[in-house]
Formats: structure tokens, C-alpha cells, sequence
């Protein structure tokens, strides 16, 4: 009889590629055969396994509080964990989560300098520094392939708009967009910027960003609210409005249902889920139910509220411990529904402050990046 403690590497492989990430902690901490098992078998090539067994976890990093830590929510048993941001070099601003990675942004320098962390193995790498020194662009990414939840990604990062030195002296609007290749660890001006997006991204655009069919998004912050597209291929820059522009209190960009998707919340009360057509047209997909959202919001407007979505889930959320709206598919594929996840309160025992945070999805793994 073969034991458990003697498995073959490829079977316990398989049996450790359904398993979550702290699930996989505590199973290689049972015996010195699991751990080898763990730090020397090819489970690199489970990936898109693991991406496909689990749900992304809920990453919340406190916006005004500069500690040195941020908290994690594990769907699959609906737990709350405190990482620590120790190791960390300098304090940070997430922009973007790209698969297990956040790219994050040093605050301690004016000029863009960006950088990649993995909260779950401590791993911090700067990138190199873009060809032009510029202050507050707007950033995007696109991920290009289906490893993108592994530890060494390939992805693009795309630099738009900003303040950069002028020839004579003074500050400019840059009109020159770059792009970061993680292929080839470089920088390249890939085109140019509209003076008119180039003042609208500087100024009116935070850094979140949405790829989609072939486009890069950014929405507006000024209301009334508006969308800018970039179409990577043919180089080309449109711009378009949204539902109740003028009406809307927060809205915000995600990637759902293959799709460009819309989340708003308007000042009679209301929030909606937008789908975006041919056309640059908006079809409504769902309204926030009334109770929920009356829930979240606690009395205040809909202009205190965050939004972060992928494939299978949409979060509404405010501070740390204030609970969530959640969109999720279930378990069976077929349909969606509401749910409401309370806030993180307490961890270990220890009570945990009613933070503002800054929320982003992540495929964790415990497997080091290399590039």
C-alpha cells in the first residue's frame, strides 16, 4: 500500500494544483517529502489549472495608511488574512494587479518609476526607468497570453500623457506614448498622443485602465464622465460618453464577459452594471439591488464607493470593514447572483481599523518571478 507521505511527485503534483494558496502552505509544512514536492516539481505548468480551480482573491491595500501591510479575502472559505508589506523598499501606490503581481508606483518621487511586487512570496523588482521623465501620465497594461497568472507574466505597459521638461524650460504636455515589453525588459515610444487626450489623461485620468478587444480604456474622472480608447494595433485614439453621465456620483472601467463593462452608482440612489455594444453603445446588464447598495453606502452618496471586476466576480466596496457587493457567477456556470461579504473586522483575534483601501483581484501563488 502506497502512503500519502510517499506519493509520487507527479500525483501529488496534480492533487497540490487544486489546492489554494494557503491550503498549499500548510500541505508542505506536513512532511519533508511534500515540501520537495512543492519546491522542485514543475508545478509552474498547473497555472491555468490553478486559475480555473479557484477564484481570485480580494487584495485591499489601505490608502491612507502608510503600514506596511495590506489584507487578502480568500473566497473559497470566506476568510480574511493580513500580509505583511515589510520588505517593501519604499512606500507605494498599487496601479494595477496583473495575474499573482501588483505594479505598483513609489510615492516617495514625482517622476513616473514603476515597479512589481508579489505580496504572497515578498518579491520586489523595479522597472527600468522610461525613456522620458514624466509626472501623473495615465498607465495602462495589457497582459498578453494565458500564463498570466503564473509567476512571470508577459505583459505591456503602456505610458500616456503627463507632464514632462520642455525645451526652453517650463513643463509640457507629453505627447509621446511609450511602452514597457516585460519580453524584452525595454521601453519603446510606440506613437504619439492628441493634444486634447494628452491634457484629459494628465489631468482627469487615475490609473486604472481596462484592455479589450484590441483597446486600451481609461475613463475620465471629471463629470461629467467620459471614456478615451486607445486601438493598439491601428494606433488610433477615440473618445465616447457613458450612461447618466452627469448623473453618475462614481463610475468605473472593468473587464467582464469578454467585454468592456461600465459600473455606476447615480445621486438619485441608484448603481447599474453597463455592457459597452458596436457602436461605442451601452446596454444595461444589471441594477444593484436596492437593500445592498442602501447597505454599502451606510448613508452616504454613491461618490464613496470603489468598484474592481474580472471574469467571474464584480466587488462594490468602501473601507476595509464596511462589506461588499459582490456579482458573482456560481458554482454551477449557469447564472449569476448577489451576494454581501462582510468586512474584515478582526484577524487572529486582534481587531482591525475601518481603513479607506484600494481593492484589486489576484491568482496568488507561493512560486517566485524570475524576470
Amino acid at each position: 500500500m502506497i502512503k500519502w507521505s510517499n506519493l509520487p511527485f507527479d500525483v501529488l503534483a496534480k492533487i497540490f494544483s487544486f489546492l489554494s494558496p494557503d491550503s498549499l502552505a500548510r500541505a508542505r509544512s506536513t512532511c519533508r517529502h511534500w515540501n520537495a514536492c512543492v519546491d522542485t516539481y514543475p508545478i509552474a505548468t498547473s497555472f491555468i489549472l490553478l486559475s480555473l480551480h479557484h477564484r481570485a482573491w480580494f487584495l485591499a491595500l489601505p490608502t491612507r495608511n502608510r503600514g506596511q501591510h495590506c489584507y487578502v479575502h480568500n473566497p473559497v472559505i470566506d476568510n480574511w488574512h493580513l500580509l505583511s508589506l515589510d520588505f517593501l523598499p519604499d512606500p507605494v501606490r498599487p496601479v494595477a494587479s496583473i495575474g499573482a503581481l501588483i505594479l505598483v508606483r513609489p510615492t516617495n518621487c514625482t517622476v513616473l518609476q514603476l515597479a512589481l511586487c508579489n505580496p504572497f512570496t515578498r518579491q520586489f523588482r523595479y522597472l527600468p526607468m522610461s525613456n522620458i521623465s514624466r509626472t501623473n501620465p495615465a498607465v495602462g497594461v495589457v497582459t498578453l497570453d494565458s500564463v498570466q497568472h503564473g509567476p512571470n507574466p508577459n505583459f505591456s505597459v503602456y505610458v500616456a500623457g503627463g507632464m514632462s521638461e520642455a525645451p526652453r524650460g517650463g513643463a509640457m504636455y507629453e505627447l509621446k506614448l511609450e511602452m514597457y515589453d516585460s519580453m524584452d525588459d525595454t521601453w519603446h515610444v510606440v506613437g504619439f498622443v492628441p493634444t486634447e487626450f494628452a491634457v484629459r489623461l494628465t489631468v482627469w485620468t487615475p490609473n486604472e485602465s481596462v484592455y479589450s478587444n484590441g483597446v486600451l480604456y481609461w475613463m475620465t474622472s471629471a463629470r461629467a464622465y467620459s471614456v478615451m480608447g486607445y486601438e493598439i494595433d491601428g494606433h488610433r485614439w477615440r473618445g465616447f460618453g457613458v450612461p447618466m453621465a452627469d448623473k453618475l456620483e462614481f463610475a468605473a472601467l472593468l473587464w467582464h464577459n469578454g467585454g468592456l463593462t461600465l459600473v455606476g452608482g447615480a445621486s438619485e440612489g441608484e448603481a447599474c452594471i453597463w455592457g459597452l455594444k458596436e457602436g461605442d453603445r451601452w446596454g444595461l446588464i444589471q441594477k444593484v439591488p436596492m437593500e445592498m447598495g442602501r447597505k454599502l453606502l451606510g448613508g452616504k452618496s454613491w461618490g464613496s464607493i470603489k468598484c474592481v471586476g474580472s471574469e467571474e466576480a464584480i466587488y462594490l466596496y468602501k473601507e476595509l470593514g464596511s462589506g461588499m457587493v459582490v456579482w458573482r457567477e456560481m458554482e454551477e456556470k449557469a447564472r449569476w447572483a448577489w451576494f454581501w461579504i462582510e468586512g474584515c473586522h478582526s484577524i487572529g483575534g486582534n481587531q482591525v481599523p475601518n481603513l479607506p483601501i484600494k481593492g484589486f483581484f489576484l491568482h496568488p501563488n507561493l512560486f517566485p518571478f524570475t524576470f
